[in-house]
C-alpha cells in the first residue's frame, strides 16, 4: 500500500500541483508574518538594549498621551548634581530632547519623515549607549550649529555647511550643519538632529536649566535595579525611574502595536488562503477519487481493506502538505525579505542578513500545511474507503447525488437559521459588547451554511444565470450549462472558493462605505468653520503658527483647539483615562454643538467641564456635580459638570466621554501647551478662496501645516478609510488567485474525466473553437454563480456590520453598488481567464485517442 500510494502520488503530481500552490500560499503568509515580526522584534530589542541608559530619570508618566498636548514635560537639570553623589553612579548626562518636531531645508522642504517615524532633536554628548557616532565634521558649539544623521542627510541631499530651519515648540530657529553622525545600530527610520546642551535646553525645551530626562550610568558591578532604588531614595517622589531593561520593554511595547497590525494583516491573508485553499483541495481529491474508482476497486479486490484505502488517500494528502509546506516556508522567507526591503524604502534600515527564523516558524509552517491538507482530504478519503470492490470495478461513481444533498440541505438549513438568528440578534442589540460577538458568530455560521447547502442552489441559480446561453450560443451554450449542472457538489465546491473572497469584499465594502458616509454627515452637521488649520500628522504646532494665522487679512475669527490627557474619577468609583479638548470662548461660531443641558458659555466658565450626556448618565453624573480630574504632571482639579452634549459622532481611541472645557481652564492646569487645530472664519465680504490663498501663503514657512475646508476633511477621512479598502482588495486579489486555481483545477480534471465524451462530440461535428467556447462558458457560469452567492452573503454581513457601527454613532448606511457591479463583471473575466488552459488542452486532443480513452 505504501508503494502504491507513492506511485499514485507521483502519477498524479501534475493534477495536485495547483492544490500544492494553495498550500504554499497559506504557509507563505503564516511564515512570512512570523519571520518578519521576529526579525523586527529582535532587531529593535538589540537597539533598545544597547541605547538605553542604566537608569533613566524623567517626569512622572501618570497618563498615556494619545493626543499630545504639546507641553514639553521636564525635570530640573540640577538633579544631575544630586544623582552624581549617589553611591554606584559612574556618570550622569542631561538629556534635552523633543520628538515630532519639523526640520526644513533652505527650500522649505521637510528634512525628516512626514509620516511614521518621528524627527527627533536632542543635545549632543558622547556616551556608550548613544545610537550614533560622529563620523564627519565636528561636534556642535553655540546656538547656530547642529549635527544630522547620515541616512537623512543622504536621503535629503544635506551636506556639511547647509542651513536648516528647526520648527520647535518654543519657536523656529536656524542652524548650520557642522557634522554628520552615523547609526551604530539599526536605524528605526527617524531623523536625528543634535545641538549642544545649552542650545537644546533653551531652543527645544524653552528654558535653561531643564532636562527632558537624565541618563545615569552605573559603576562597574552595580546592578541597574540596585542603582534605581538608590537614586529613587535620593530624589524622593515625583519622578519616574526606569532601568535599561524597563526602558527597552516600554519602547518595545510601543513598537509592538505597529508589529501587531502588520502581523494580523498577514495572518488575515493566510486565513483567507487557508479557507479558500481547503475548497480547492477537497474538490481536487474528490475528483481524483472519482477518476480512480477502478484503481481503488482493484486495490480492494486484491485484499486492501477500507482503512488501508483511507490511509492511502490521507497519506497522499500529507505528502501534498509536506511539499506545499516546504515550498511555502521558502516562499515565506522571501516574503519576509520583501517586507524588510519595503521598510528600507520607508527609511527603516533592517538587514535581511539578520533575519530571524525561530524554531516555532518551521513548526507552524508544517503544522498549517499538513493540517490543512489532512482536514481537506478527510471526507474524500472516507468516500474512497466506502467504495465496494464490485461497484468500483463496474466504474460506478463514488458519490451519489440524491440522499447526500438532502442531508446537506437539512444541515445547511439548520446552521443557516442559527446564523440568521445571530445576525438578527446583532441588529437588535443596543450594546456594542453584545452585538459584535453576535456578528462574528453570525458570519461564521452563515458562511458554513452557504458552503454546506451551496450545491442545492446550483440547479436553480445556474439555470437562471446560464438561461440565455442556449439562445445566444446555441447547442454549445446548452452543453456548457448542462455541464455545470451535471455535478452540483463539484460546482458548489468550485464556486465556494470565489464566494468566500467576494463575501469578505462585499461585507467590508458596505461597512467602509457606511463609515465614510457617517463621517461625511458628521462633518456637515458639526463643522461650521470656513477652514481648519492642522498639522498633517495631527500633532500640535508652535505658537508662531497661530500668530501667523491671526495676522492674515480677512481672517475674522480664529478659535484654538488643544488636547490633553486626563483621568476622571467618577461617582461609580471608576477611573477613566481620556483626552480632553480645550476651546476658545467663541466655539459656537465655528462648530454646531447640540446640547442636552447647558451651553458653550457654561463650559467656558472657570473650572467647568462639558461631556456627553450618555457618558454622564452611564456613570451617574448630573450638571453641577464636581468631578476630580488628574492632568499631566500630577496636577489635580475639581471641575464642575456644566453642560451635557448630544453629539451623535463616533469617538476615537482615548476620547471617552467627549470631555471638553474652556482653553483658559486647560491652560491653568496644563501650561505651555500647543494648539492642535485652528478654526478660521472669513470676514464678511471676503471670498473664501481668497482667504485660503492668503492662509496658505502665510503658512508657507510651515510645510507640516495644512489648510482644509469641509471637502478636504471628507477627502481626508476617505483616504484613511481607503487604507482598509486596500486591505480588502488585497484579500480579494488573493482569494481570486486561489479561486482561479480552483476553477482551473476543476476544469482540467473535468476535461480528463470527460475525455471520451469530448472525443465523441468532436467526432459528430463539434469544432475546436466550439469546444473552447463550451468550456469557457462553463467556467464563466460557475464563476458568476460564486460571485452572486458571495456578494449576496457579503451584503447581509455588511448590513449587519452597519448596525454595530450605528451603536458607535456611525449611523449612515451606504451600499457601494458600483463596486458590486464591477465585482460581478470581474467574475466573468475570472471565469474566462480560468478556462484558457483547460480549453486549450481539450481542443488539442486527438479525436480517435480521446474516443479510445478509458
Amino acid at each position: 500500500m505504501l508503494r502504491a500510494t507513492l506511485r499514485s502520488f507521483l502519477a498524479h503530481k501534475g493534477r495536485l500541483l495547483l492544490s500544492a500552490l494553495a498550500v504554499l500560499l497559506s504557509v507563505a503568509f503564516v511564515t512570512g508574518s512570523l519571520i518578519f515580526s521576529d526579525t523586527v522584534t529582535r532587531t529593535f530589542d538589540r537597539l533598545f538594549a544597547s541605547t538605553a541608559a542604566d537608569v533613566t530619570v524623567g517626569p512622572p508618566g501618570d497618563l498615556r498621551e494619545r493626543m499630545p498636548s504639546g507641553a514639553v514635560r521636564t525635570v530640573p537639570a540640577s538633579l544631575a548634581d544630586r544623582i552624581a553623589g549617589v553611591p554606584g553612579v559612574a556618570a550622569v548626562h542631561v538629556e534635552a530632547a523633543v520628538h515630532n518636531l519639523t526640520v526644513v531645508d533652505s527650500r522649505n522642504r521637510p528634512v525628516g519623515p512626514t509620516t511614521g517615524a518621528p524627527t527627533i532633536a536632542s543635545n549632543w554628548y558622547a556616551a556608550e549607549h548613544s545610537p550614533v557616532e560622529l563620523t564627519r565634521g565636528r561636534a556642535p558649539h553655540g546656538p547656530e550649529e547642529a549635527l544630522l544623521d547620515a541616512n537623512t542627510a543622504a536621503r535629503k541631499k544635506v551636506r556639511i555647511g547647509h542651513t536648516l530651519t528647526v520648527l520647535a515648540p518654543p519657536g523656529s530657529f536656524r542652524v548650520r550643519v557642522v557634522g554628520i553622525v552615523t547609526f551604530t545600530t539599526t536605524n528605526p527610520g527617524a531623523a536625528l538632529l543634535y545641538l549642544d546642551t545649552p542650545t537644546a535646553q533653551t531652543k527645544l525645551l524653552g528654558a535653561a536649566g531643564q532636562a527632558s530626562s537624565l541618563a545615569v550610568d552605573a559603576a562597574p558591578g552595580v546592578p541597574d535595579d540596585v542603582l534605581k532604588a538608590r537614586v529613587a531614595a535620593a530624589l524622593g517622589p515625583g519622578y519616574e525611574l526606569r532601568t535599561a531593561a524597563e526602558q527597552a520593554k516600554n519602547a518595545a511595547e510601543q513598537l509592538g502595536d505597529f508589529l501587531k497590525v502588520i502581523k494580523y494583516v498577514m495572518l488575515g491573508f493566510a486565513g483567507v488562503a487557508v479557507l479558500v485553499g481547503v475548497f480547492l483541495i477537497v474538490n481536487t481529491f474528490s475528483m481524483l477519487i472519482a477518476q480512480r474508482t477502478r484503481e481503488l476497486g482493484l486495490l480492494r479486490a486484491l485484499g486492501a481493506d477500507r482503512r488501508q484505502v483511507r490511509r492511502s488517500v490521507l497519506a497522499e494528502a500529507l505528502l501534498l502538505g509536506l511539499v506545499g509546506s516546504t515550498l511555502g516556508l521558502a516562499t515565506g522567507i522571501g516574503l519576509a525579505a520583501g517586507l524588510i526591503a519595503l521598510l528600507g524604502l520607508a527609511g527603516m534600515n533592517l538587514s535581511a542578513s539578520e533575519m530571524v527564523v525561530g524554531p516555532g516558524t518551521p513548526v507552524a509552517a508544517y503544522l498549517v500545511g499538513l493540517v490543512v491538507t489532512f482536514v481537506a482530504a478527510y471526507l474524500p478519503a472516507r468516500r474512497a474507503a466506502a467504495v465496494s470492490p464490485m461497484a468500483a470495478l463496474a466504474d460506478a461513481e463514488v458519490a451519489g447525488v440524491g440522499k447526500p444533498l438532502r442531508v446537506r440541505g437539512l444541515v445547511g438549513a439548520l446552521v443557516g437559521l442559527a446564523g440568521a438568528a445571530a445576525l438578527a440578534g446583532c441588529a437588535a442589540s443596543e450594546e456594542t459588547g453584545r452585538a459584535a460577538p453576535l456578528l462574528g458568530v453570525g458570519i461564521v455560521l452563515t458562511l458554513v451554511a452557504m458552503v454546506v447547502a451551496g450545491p442545492l442552489l446550483v440547479r436553480p441559480l445556474i439555470r437562471v444565470l446560464g438561461g440565455a446561453f442556449p439562445r445566444v450560443f446555441g447547442s454549445v451554450g446548452r452543453l456548457s450549462q448542462r455541464n455545470a449542472l451535471r455535478n452540483p457538489r463539484r460546482t458548489g465546491a468550485t464556486a465556494a472558493a470565489l464566494m468566500v473572497g467576494l463575501a469578505l469584499v462585499g461585507g467590508l465594502s458596505v461597512a467602509s462605505s457606511s463609515m465614510a458616509a457617517s463621517f461625511d454627515q458628521q462633518i456637515d452637521r458639526t463643522l461650521g468653520a470656513d477652514f481648519v488649520v492642522q498639522n498633517t500628522n495631527f500633532m500640535p504646532f508652535p505658537a508662531e503658527v497661530t500668530a501667523a494665522v491671526r495676522g492674515v487679512p480677512g481672517a475674522a475669527l480664529v478659535v484654538r483647539q488643544r488636547f490633553s490627557p486626563v483621568a476622571v474619577r467618577l461617582p461609580d468609583g471608576k477611573r477613566v483615562e481620556s483626552t480632553a479638548a480645550g476651546y476658545d470662548p467663541r466655539l459656537d461660531e465655528v462648530a454646531h454643538v447640540p446640547y442636552a443641558r447647558g451651553g458653550t458659555p457654561d463650559v467656558m466658565a472657570a473650572d467647568a467641564l462639558g461631556m456627553d450626556a450618555e457618558f454622564a448618565a452611564d456613570h451617574g453624573l448630573r450638571p453641577g456635580d464636581a468631578v476630580p480630574v488628574l492632568f499631566p504632571g500630577g496636577r489635580t482639579a475639581l471641575l464642575r459638570v456644566a453642560a451635557l452634549t448630544e453629539l451623535d459622532a463616533p469617538r476615537g481611541p482615548g476620547m471617552a466621554g467627549g470631555l471638553f472645557m474652556g482653553l483658559a481652564t486647560l491652560e491653568r492646569y496644563v501650561p505651555g501647551g500647543q494648539d492642535a487645530a485652528l478654526y478660521v472664519n472669513a470676514a464678511a465680504g471676503v471670498d473664501a478662496e481668497l482667504l485660503r490663498k492668503r492662509l496658505e501663503a502665510a503658512l508657507f514657512p510651515y510645510p507640516q501645516v495644512q489648510v482644509r475646508d469641509q471637502a478636504d476633511y471628507k477627502e481626508l477621512i476617505r483616504q484613511q478609510i481607503s487604507v482598509m479598502l486596500m486591505l480588502v482588495y488585497g484579500l480579494l486579489a488573493l482569494a481570486i488567485i486561489i479561486a482561479v486555481l480552483g476553477v482551473v483545477n476543476t476544469l482540467a480534471l473535468s476535461v480528463v474525466e470527460r475525455t471520451r465524451e469530448i472525443g465523441l462530440l468532436r467526432a459528430i461535428g463539434l469544432s475546436r473553437a466550439q469546444l473552447r467556447r463550451m468550456i469557457h462558458l462553463e467556467s464563466v457560469v460557475i464563476a458568476v454563480f460564486g460571485a452572486v452567492l458571495g456578494l449576496g452573503l457579503g451584503l447581509v454581513w455588511g448590513l449587519s456590520a452597519q448596525r454595530v457601527l450605528a451603536l458607535e454613532k456611525m449611523t449612515a448606511l451606504a451600499v457601494p453598488w458600483p463596486v458590486m457591479v464591477e465585482v460581478l463583471l470581474g467574475s466573468v473575466v475570472v471565469g474566462l481567464a480560468a478556462a484558457v488552459l483547460p480549453a486549450l488542452r481539450a481542443a488539442r486532443m486527438n479525436v480517435l485517442t480521446a474516443i479510445a480513452h478509458e
